[in-house]
Parts: structure tokens; C-alpha cells; sequence
């Protein structure tokens, strides 16, 4: 595939832009000067009616992972799209192929919420194993009696196996932060890193996922959702973890089989887990919310001023470089064939 050589042409002067959330408001003020651009200051979810209209009518799309662009949405867009300049790093939520038989270019804001979602896998991978959402939740309902040298004893983390699946910079920096707190890492990815990484980052790797699954005391989920990992964590490698063992899951919600992880802390297997992401986003099973050792986070690991900002500075990046005839620097898929 090649990349574009000229310019796109615009129907006015500047490409119009559709924003389908609200952004940071240095970047949706940037985003003012330099384009034509419906923002969505309200911040109420586009329909899907909504962004079918906005297709029809736009040079660039800039969703987030809360909308699903499928291949009829794309199929019916007007001529006028040739870029989705997406907000964050996953893409599942585009039919790609059909971006791609369109001639449409897609991008996306890689690395820049690295270290924010690592440092909420971290909470999680504390907090469930010494049952801090119990512990915070018997104190504000003023059901704490005391301190007590039985009461609310947890697992310490320092020499248990933590198992990442999906070693890509989030999985990475997990592992960079976990050896501090005295965690064995080992990790299963589609190919092993090269050796002097593994050194410095002290992990090993586990090529047989089964494997990985039971020997770990935690299990931490940094993974892309594709056809292959969606439910990877069913309820025959649930059965493979250790008794009173751990799931964390920062990546997407339709990794683990939800109905096999509550069956799974209901009957004591697993003694808790720590969810940001869930597959019926935003709703969450009221069986999750009601187990006790279950942190239940709303999505909040890119969640912070710098990352969210930054993300929004290379979806203007993006849309720049495309607007001047140049390979966006984030570009996951040629607009052309």
C-alpha cells in the first residue's frame, strides 16, 4: 500500500472535523483554529443514527472507543471521509476491512496511556489481594469494630507468580512496576521479547498459555481484543488457576467470560478480582458489584489530565499530517490499495 502524495481536497477551506466526545478543552480549542469542527461539548454518546449523519457529511470522524464504526456504517459513509482519526489506542470498534475498501485511513493515539492504565493494573494487583475495596467499603458503612490480629487478612504480594498476558507497553510497564513490589513475572505474548529485555525487565517468558494461567497467583490481562482473545479466559482455564488465585483485567472486557468469572468468585476459586473494563459497557453485573473482593473501577485507566490531553495532540498529529499530504504518524491503516 502507498501513501498519499498531494493533499486532500475539502469542500470549504479547512477539512471538517466531527468529534463524537467531549475533549480536553485545550484540544478542542486548538481543534477550533485549525479545522471546521463539531465538537460535542455535552458529551452524550453519539446513536447511531447520529453518526451515520455525521459520516455522510465530514472529511474526518474522530470517535472513541464508545463508538462502534461496523462495515455499514463505513459502506454508507459519504465521499467526504477519508480519515478516522481515532481517540485512544484500541481500534476493535472499527471494521477495519471495510475502512480499508473504502480507501479510508484510519489512525489511533498509541502509547500515551501507558503508564496511566499500568499504574491502575497496579492498584488492582495490590488492592485485591490485601481486600482494600472491603476494607474501605466496612469503614464508610461503619461496620469497622477495630483492629483485630484475625480480621480481614489478605495475601501478601511479594515472591507470588504474577502472570501478564500481553507484553506490549502496557504489559511492559506492569512488569517494570511489579518487580518493585517483589513479584515473580512471567508472561505469555505471540513471540517471546528479545532476551536483553526480558534481563532488564526480569520476566520470563511461558509459550504454552495454559501453562501461564495456572501457575499464576494474579493474572493481569493487557492483550488486544481480536478474534482470538475475545473470552480466552473461559471457564476451562478459570478451572486451570490456582485456588484463591486473582484476575485483573485493564484491557477489554470481552477477554474473560464473564458468567465463568462469577461462577468462579461466587464458589470461592478465586478469591477476587480487579475489573476497569466490562463486555455490556457501562453496565456491570450487579453480581460483581455485590461480591466483596471484586474492585469494580468505571474505565479510568487513561484516565488523567496529561494522557487524555496528550491523546488529543496526536489526533491533531494525525489529522494534520494527513491534511497536508503526508503519512499520519499513527496510522494503523492505508486509505489506499
Amino acid at each position: 500500500m502507498s501513501d498519499p502524495q498531494s493533499p486532500p481536497e475539502f469542500h470549504g477551506d479547512k477539512p471538517r472535523v466531527v468529534v463524537t466526545r467531549h475533549l480536553a478543552p485545550a484540544v478542542e480549542a486548538r481543534m477550533g483554529e485549525l479545522y471546521e469542527a463539531v465538537l460535542n461539548r455535552d458529551d452524550v454518546p453519539m446513536t447511531r443514527d447520529a453518526l451515520v449523519a455525521a459520516m455522510a457529511d465530514c472529511d474526518v470522524l474522530v470517535p472513541t472507543v464508545t463508538d462502534r464504526i461496523d462495515a455499514a456504517m463505513i459502506e454508507g459513509a459519504g465521499e467526504r471521509l477519508r480519515l478516522i482519526a481515532n481517540f485512544g489506542a484500541g481500534v476493535e470498534h472499527i471494521d477495519l476491512e471495510a475502512a480499508r475498501a473504502r480507501k479510508i485511513i484510519v489512525t489511533n493515539t498509541p502509547g500515551v496511556f501507558t503508564d496511566d492504565t499500568a499504574d491502575i493494573a497496579m492498584a488492582g494487583i495490590i488492592g485485591v489481594p490485601r481486600r482494600i475495596r472491603e476494607g474501605v467499603e466496612l469503614v464508610r458503612k461503619g461496620e469497622w469494630t477495630g483492629w483485630a490480629p484475625s480480621a480481614m487478612l489478605g495475601r501478601k504480594i511479594g515472591g507470588k507468580v504474577l502472570g501478564i498476558i500481553g507484553m506490549g507497553r502496557i504489559g511492559q510497564a506492569v512488569a517494570h512496576r511489579a518487580r518493585a513490589f517483589g513479584l515473580e513475572v512471567a508472561y505469555h505474548n505471540r513471540k517471546p521479547l528479545p532476551a536483553a529485555l526480558e534481563q532488564m525487565l526480569g520476566v520470563r517468558f511461558v509459550a504454552d498459555l495454559d501453562t501461564l494461567v495456572a501457575e499464576a497467583d494474579i493474572l493481569s490481562l493487557h492483550c488486544p481484543l481480536t478474534n482470538a482473545t475475545r473470552g480466552m479466559i473461559d471457564a476451562r482455564r478459570i478451572a486451570l488457576m490456582k485456588q484463591g488465585a486473582c484476575v485483573i483485567n485493564t484491557a477489554r472486557g470481552e477477554l474473560i467470560d464473564q458468567d465463568a468469572l462469577i461462577a468462579a468468585l461466587q464458589s470461592g476459586h478465586l478469591s477476587g478480582a480487579g475489573l476497569d473494563v466490562y463486555p455490556d459497557e457501562p453496565d456491570i453485573d450487579r453480581r460483581l458489584i455485590a461480591h466483596p473482593n471484586v474492585m469494580t473501577l468505571p474505565h479510568i485507566g487513561s484516565a488523567t489530565v496529561e494522557g487524555r490531553e496528550a491523546s488529543g495532540e496526536k489526533v491533531i498529529a494525525n489529522i494534520q499530517f494527513w491534511k497536508d499530504g503526508h503519512r499520519p504518524p499513527d496510522q494503523v491503516l492505508s486509505g489506499l490499495v
